[in-house]
């Protein structure tokens, strides 16, 4: 049985209903309050890989094709009767929104998993931490997002059904799931943007065409297609700490892909940034080279590396 957050409204209602026995009218049940996913203050190990709080962590027998999980189908669905109402947790109250519109975020996600498996999300449903999920504030439930990891440029769609998280300035809870397939389940925690997705209105990730033509005999072959750009970070100055510089973009990516799969806890993306003809790995802005120093340390310790402070 879940201990669930009940206001002094909902002990009057409980009251009520009690008084009203078998004359009371049936009417559809509310949505469970929002439960506080508490955290302990440092990931233990778990029994197949990962890392996990307090209690929490993956199943003893999880299904083999995890990684081969399809996201969730984004489609019209009608807003649940309660799970959308205002609420308050911990003191603070939180306002969700009632329609499903454009919406994008930048924190750090979560995830949760077999201490909450079965039991019931904010919209009613069991919560299955193998299912493509995820549990936010003040999203409409049901609504679907787009969730890519700054670190890895990894991205899964999920469809909220449950509130949370409510600790930590995280900004949501992912599902063992797709936490799973973002790859950050050994650090528990990443950077991430989220990214709502309107049904019928927010285009899907980019696809290529096929396109069939009639191609007369003899024609030469096609040009071959450009290729893609370089990804060049912001311009604008700062602080930054680098990691390398690379002559080739494909040399600077596999080291960048690396660094993030290592580097879970950092809260910045690492960047490839091009300037003078090389391919420069940076992390950052810092508000200044102290900062960026201290960042630099705990990143030459992770990588076995020397990075460097620089100023652009």
């Amino acid at each position: 049985m879940t201990l669930r957050v009940m206001g002094k409204g909902g002990r009057a209602l409980l009251a009520l209903l009690l008084l009203g026995g078998c004359a009371t009218p049936q009417v559809e049940s509310p949505a469970p309050q929002p439960q506080p996913r508490a955290e302990a203050p440092k990931a233990q190990p778990a029994t197949r890989g990962g890392g996990y709080y307090l209690d929490d962590g993956p199943g003893e027998n999880p299904p083999a094709n995890l990684d081969a999980l399809p996201d969730a189908e984004p489609k019209a669905e009608s807003l649940h009767r309660f799970a959308n109402n205002p609420y308050v947790v911990f003191g603070q109250q939180y306002v969700p929104v009632r329609e499903v519109r454009a919406f994008r975020q930048r924190g750090v996600a979560s995830w949760y998993g077999r201490r909450f498996h079965g039991q019931k999300t904010s919209s009613g449903e069991p919560y299955d931490m193998y299912a493509m999920t995820a549990a936010h504030p003040t999203l409409p439930i049901p609504s679907y997002v787009r969730v890519t990891h700054a670190g890895n440029g990894r991205s899964v769609v999920v469809r909220v059904n449950d509130r949370g998280p409510f600790l930590h300035n995280r900004v949501i809870d992912l599902s063992y799931a797709a936490a799973h397939r973002l790859g950050y389940v050994q650090q528990g925690s990443a950077l991430v943007e989220v990214e709502a997705i309107v049904p019928g209105v927010t285009p899907p990730p980019t696809q290529v065409a096929a396109v069939v033509t009639d191609v007369p005999a003899r024609q030469d072959p096609p040009p071959a297609p450009p290729a893609p750009p370089v990804p060049v970070a912001a311009e604008p100055g700062g602080v930054f700490v680098q990691l390398g510089a690379f002559g080739a973009l494909e040399n600077a990516e596999a080291f960048r892909q690396r660094a993030a799969a290592t580097l879970g806890w950092l809260d910045r993306p690492v960047e490839v940034y091009r300037r003078d003809g090389l391919f420069r790995l940076h992390v950052g802005p810092y508000r200044d080279r102290a900062e960026a120093r201290r960042v630099a340390d705990q990143i030459g310790a992770a990588l076995e590396m020397k990075p460097s402070v620089v100023t652009r």
